[in-house]
């Protein structure tokens, strides 16, 4: 296999190879459309019990751009090789598109260097890297770590466990009736005891977008480091973590169009080179004897065994994709797109959607009444139709409304307003036969 052209992996041009790695130029991107964009998805155009598929669970995992699936399918094809210390062409191709991706993702993120992104599995392995590492050192008996209501499991037990262990507190932070943090009660909840605050960027479940970097700035001043769990906001807004102030930051890569498996952990520099190994092994050292041992420098000291190298190879791939368009008119476009949900879906008799907070990512979460949620999602897939029914993990937020459950859709940039129509349809349909 020839050097790759580490340029091009991920454009949306066919004309390319599929061993092609690298960082995308810094051309200015051209004017969104969806439809352009649907073009890239093999899977979009299949059917689904004799119905063209109409995917609304991108909330659960957005689909893969063929430009993704290609560049995976060209580094096991004419790529494979572990990374890292190889002698040979083939580790040195691989170490050149791993570190790439890392570049890739910093740059993404608005990070000041590679080196402050760890690789991880995704969002959750990043928040449990968080927890046994910064939180086993950092946190004791009467610290307190603040929670909103609103947050995924995954942003709830991490801190549960680690709290067991440390004799901290988890603290709830409440919400308002429109599914917003109660800036005010978070505001009465800091205090010096307070270590830490974790903060989704965008709720997965009521689509909510807090004030982040007024959070993060009131949390420093009493001292306290800030997590935010940008799974649900990275594919649908520019993130900066740097203009955050974020001390960590933390997503995956299969809600960004990139495939399972593969995620990222912003941190502070300042704050990882304080962080002790979580897992050992292979990677993450220097040397090991059995009298001593000493660790590789971050992030690699927290990167124990053979990372998910195909895995990075797509998310490089995926962020060459998406930020190949102008994220701003993705932004205006879901906007657009899920004020016409709403308008459309408050036509069906008897539905009611969850949360009305203004600032929202295009997450559509509903009841029907006389219908279980997933009565309404086995309705709907036979019309070829996805969406998600249950707790969406989480739990505490639909409690805040009085549910255990709820059926959500959930928009992404290749979702279309006749899309939109046939949901309602169908919905519409549902009703009429009770």
């Amino acid at each position: 296999m020839t050097t790759p052209d580490l340029e091009r992996i991920g454009r949306p041009s066919a004309d390319r190879s599929p061993t092609d790695y690298q960082f995308p130029q810094l051309t200015p991107p051209p004017a969104f459309s969806p439809e352009v964009a649907r073009r890239d998805f093999p899977i979009l155009h299949r059917t689904v019990n004799g119905k063209p598929l109409v995917w609304l669970d991108n909330g659960a995992t957005t689909q893969k751009p063929r430009q993704v699936i290609e560049a995976v399918a060209g580094f096991y094809g004419a790529g494979n090789s572990n990374i890292h210390r190889g002698a040979h062409t083939m580790a040195r191709e691989a170490t050149e598109a791993y570190e790439a991706g890392r570049a890739a993702v910093a740059r993404f993120l608005g990070a000041a260097s590679p080196d402050e992104i760890v690789f991880v599995r995704g969002t959750t392995e990043a928040i449990n890297l968080v927890a046994q590492s910064w939180g086993r050192s950092h946190l004791g008996p009467g610290d307190d770590i603040l929670v909103p209501v609103l947050e995924h499991h995954s942003n709830i037990v991490p801190w549960q466990l680690v709290a067991k262990e440390t004799r901290a507190r988890v603290v709830p932070v409440p919400l308002r009736p429109d599914g917003q943090i109660d800036f005010g009660a978070y505001a009465d909840l800091l205090s010096m005891r307070t270590r830490l605050v974790v903060i989704s960027q965008a709720s997965n479940v009521l689509g909510s977008v807090p004030p982040v970097k007024e959070m993060t700035a009131l949390a420093h001043r009493y001292g306290a480091k800030v997590l935010v769990d940008g799974a649900q906001a990275v594919a649908h807004f520019p993130v900066d973590v740097q203009d955050l102030d974020a001390d960590f930051y933390a997503f995956s890569g299969h809600k960004l169009f990139a495939p399972t498996g593969i995620g990222a952990l912003y941190a502070k520099p300042e704050v990882l080179e304080g962080m002790a190994p979580w897992q050992g092994g292979g990677n993450m050292i220097e040397s090991v004897g059995f009298d001593r041992t000493t660790y590789a420098p971050v992030p690699h000291r927290l990167e124990a065994g053979t990372g998910h190298i195909a895995g990075v190879v797509g998310l490089l791939a995926a962020l060459n994709w998406l930020t190949s368009f102008d994220r701003g008119a993705i932004a205006a476009y879901e906007n657009g797109l899920l004020a016409y949900a709403r308008q459309a879906l408050a036509t069906v008799p008897g539905l009611e959607l969850l949360g009305s907070a203004p600032d929202r990512i295009a997450v559509l979460t509903f009841t029907l009444a006389g219908h279980d949620p997933a009565g309404i999602a086995d309705w709907l897939d036979r019309d070829g139709i996805a969406i998600r029914a249950g707790h969406h993990c989480a739990q505490p937020a639909l409690a805040h409304y009085g549910l255990d459950s709820a059926a959500r859709a959930s928009l992404a940039l290749y979702n279309t307003s006749e899309e939109v129509d046939q949901l309602t349809a169908s919905l519409g349909q549902l009703v009429q036969t009770a």
